[in-house]
């Protein structure tokens, strides 16, 4: 042991004195992992000297001067990985099918995507030190020798989708997994107890088998019964007592046993009495619940009778209540949601349902601003001061939104009906929206896209969102139905790769959708006009993009029921968070584009240069998305533009001209971004020439699909 530190220190001690090209911090972590693992037979591994990037170790992978790769998996390796995995930028870790042993690292670096330690021999408890591990996506602990519970940290895996645990002895529940955004979930053959949160059951492929879950409601044990009270010794049915039973008294003799024929009816007359009691008691309870159900029944009749007692326009005394409950509340409500296919008069129900919508908003108003759940309400149109009232969001029951006389009669909205089966979507006032935007001031506009404009608005907690404002063109299109449906659609659409949509706006003939914001703008501005942006895009980051960009195109295509097929996937729709993570914005939207005037919309699409060709006769589907993506791949390798006018004629479509040069390395690497400086691997580079190759084939069936085109660029990492 002292020979093995003394090793440590020495080599760190001269590590940052060589002239290598690795990062004498990853050289330190790597040599300290090479001693850990007991010095196997690795081609090009030293412990001292030597250049893990430089001299390609096997196994190892980098960019630029960083291990990035760790990618020994059936390496027949022994011994352990140590607590601390302390590199700098490492991204991907495959140790499986080997034969370490010691514990799970606890300390393992937060750039970490995957992180494969399956079919091995690790023990005791998984370490409670994922807080920081925010970007892994897989996690692949299988067929060890793990104990214990799952660690609470496990609840900050927010990009998790793939979690194999099976084939070890964890025990506890798996209540720390219900948030976490799995798709392929394995936990079989473990000793997992207790009853499996609902989340989990919507996962589209969640094993659980071989593990003592509860999964039934345990019944509250009813009293039993009083025993009855027996003077002496159960008497033996079906003949005397054994012979070594005493009698009852030893000065006299014994009583003669009774006959099987008395004993036989006694017992009979014992199951009739249990059988009457035992009915009794149903009979009783039967009746009980009759009661309750008939008083519950009678209790709905009767405010059904006093909601029928008022019409649908609020007057009389009941407009006066309204009035004087929106002053105190300092809400001017519009919308009341009465149930679908009562005859008008609606009245009372609709009241009801208005009061008992305020009194829980009320109630929310005290809670902080979010961005699932903000819900800023309804004003009379045009502008009014700003207030904080809230109009009935599209809820999760078939209902009909009819108008109500508001402060303004001349100012009326068409009734609005929908069929829906998802939670509440916030709803936004035109009034709200126009204070938070600056009455949509040009300082606040963000873009003009396809489908209409973008500002950002900014609500009063500071927090920010992008208002996408539907041109008139699109939302003429849209029916109140038919536009409740597509956001209901929409907001369902959740997964960490996308853009969220956090509320609508539909009044007053305008369609407005309301996302999350992104400050680092699209990954057009990034490669075309933002210089400052576009300097942080080193080659890992553009891969990390990629990869956030297929993981939303994966979900559309091959995780939602029914697929969402894209259509207008390019590098516009894709935005970058404060992070540089990609997020897919305008997911769903298919439907707008094809409702718009058609010639209009295929003018914009068809010489943009992402479509694919047999597109432009109309038809898409998900191979043509991945046509489009892999367009979008072509502009981070190569920086240019799908269409520019302004080249050359030969180079003016980035595909035509980009496919006779992806299998060519040298004229690849002229192809590349010059702002990069040569900064990559060129193996990186030729693996990212095939994944485009593979999507922008002419013939659809030849494409890959998008899960595919995610585990490449995954090895890449």
């Amino acid at each position: 042991m002292f020979f093995r530190q003394f090793v440590v220190v020495f080599f760190i001690c001269t590590a940052s004195v060589s002239a290598g090209l690795t990062d004498p911090r990853d050289v330190a972590a790597i040599n300290s992992l090479y001693i850990s693992l007991g010095y196997p037979p690795l081609r090009g591994w030293l412990l001292v000297g030597g250049d893990p990037c430089l001299d390609n170790w096997e196994g190892v992978e980098c960019v630029i001067s960083n291990i990035t790769g760790l990618n020994l998996g059936g390496a027949n390796l022994g011994g352990e990985l140590g607590d601390n995995l302390d590199f700098v930028s490492l991204l991907s870790i495959d140790f499986s099918n080997n034969r370490i042993g010691g514990s799970v690292p606890s300390h393992v670096p937060p750039t970490i995507l995957t992180m494969l330690l399956g079919n091995n021999l690790f023990s005791g408890t998984i370490p409670d030190s994922f807080e920081q591990l925010t970007s892994l996506a897989h996690l692949d602990l299988s067929s060890n020798n793990l104990t214990g519970p799952l660690p609470p940290s496990f609840g900050n895996l927010s990009a998790v989708t793939t979690l194999h645990l099976q084939n070890n002895k964890l025990i506890g529940t798996l209540n720390v997994l219900e948030d976490l955004p799995l798709v392929d979930l394995d936990v079989e053959n473990n000793l997992f107890s207790g009853p499996i949160p609902p989340k989990l059951l919507t996962i589209p492929v969640f094993k659980r088998g071989g593990n003592p879950f509860n999964t039934s409601v345990i019944p509250s044990p009813s009293p039993a019964p009083a025993p009855e009270p027996t003077p002496g010794p159960a008497p033996f049915i079906g003949g005397p007592p054994p012979p070594n039973v005493p009698p009852k008294d030893g000065n006299k003799t014994a009583e003669a046993p009774h006959s099987a024929h008395s004993e036989g009816g006694s017992r009979v007359r014992k199951v009739i009495l249990i059988t009457v009691i035992g009915a009794l008691v149903v009979v009783v309870i039967a009746s009980l619940c009759l009661c309750l159900r008939r008083s519950s029944k009678r209790k709905q009749m009767n405010e059904m009778d006093k909601r029928h007692d008022m019409g649908v326009y609020a007057n009389g005394r009941g407009a006066a209540k309204s009035k004087e409950s929106s002053q105190q509340l300092n809400i001017n409500m519009e919308r009341h949601i009465p149930r679908r296919g009562v005859p008008e008069p609606l009245g009372k129900m609709g009241e009801d349902h208005r009061r008992d919508s305020l009194n829980n908003r009320q109630m929310d108003a005290t809670k902080p601003l979010s961005l699932r759940q903000d819900q800023v309400g309804d004003a009379s149109f045009p502008l009014q001061p700003v207030v904080s009232p809230l109009a009935p969001p599209i809820s999760n029951e078939k209902v009909i939104v009819n108008p109500v006389v508001s402060a303004q009669p001349t100012v009326r909205r068409q009734p609005i009906e929908r069929a829906v089966s998802s939670p509440s979507v916030p709803f936004y006032s035109i009034a709200s929206l126009q204070e938070f935007t600056n009455s949509f001031s040009p300082e606040n506009f963000v873009g003009e896209g396809t489908l209409g404009s973008v500002y950002k608005a900014v609500l009063p907690d500071g927090k920010l969102l992008a208002v996408k404002k539907l041109k008139a063109t699109v939302a003429r299109q849209q029916s109140d139905e038919k536009f409740g449906d597509l956001v209901l659609r929409i907001y369902k659409l959740r997964h960490s790769n996308i853009v969220e949509l956090v509320g609508y706006c539909a009044e007053h003939a305008q369609r407005l959708l309301i996302y999350q914001y992104c400050r680092n703008g699209t990954l057009y501005d990034a490669l075309h006009v933002d210089d400052e942006v576009h300097e942080k895009l080193s080659w890992a980051a553009r891969i990390r993009v990629a990869i956030g960009a297929a993981r939303a195109m994966q979900y559309l295509h091959e995780v939602c029921q029914p697929p969402v097929v894209y259509r207008n996937f390019n590098s516009t729709n894709i935005l970058l968070d404060d992070k540089l993570e990609a997020r897919v914005s305008d997911c769903g939207l298919a439907s707008l584009i094809s409702s718009g005037s058609g010639s209009q919309f295929l003018e914009h699409l068809n010489p943009n240069g992402y479509t694919a060709p047999e597109s432009e006769s109309g038809t898409y589907s998900w191979q043509s998305d991945v046509y489009s993506f892999g367009v979008v791949m072509l502009e981070l390798l190569t920086s240019r533009k799908s269409l520019d006018r302004s080249r050359p004629r030969g180079e003016q479509f980035l595909v035509r001209w980009a496919i006779p040069q992806l299998h060519d390395i040298d004229a690849l690497t002229k192809m590349m971004d010059p702002s990069l400086s040569g900064f990559y691997p060129t193996k990186s580079l030729s693996r990212f020439a095939d994944i485009i190759s593979r999507c922008v084939q002419r013939e659809p069936e030849f494409r890959p699909l998008m899960s595919e085109v995610v585990q490449d660029l995954l090895r890449m990492m």
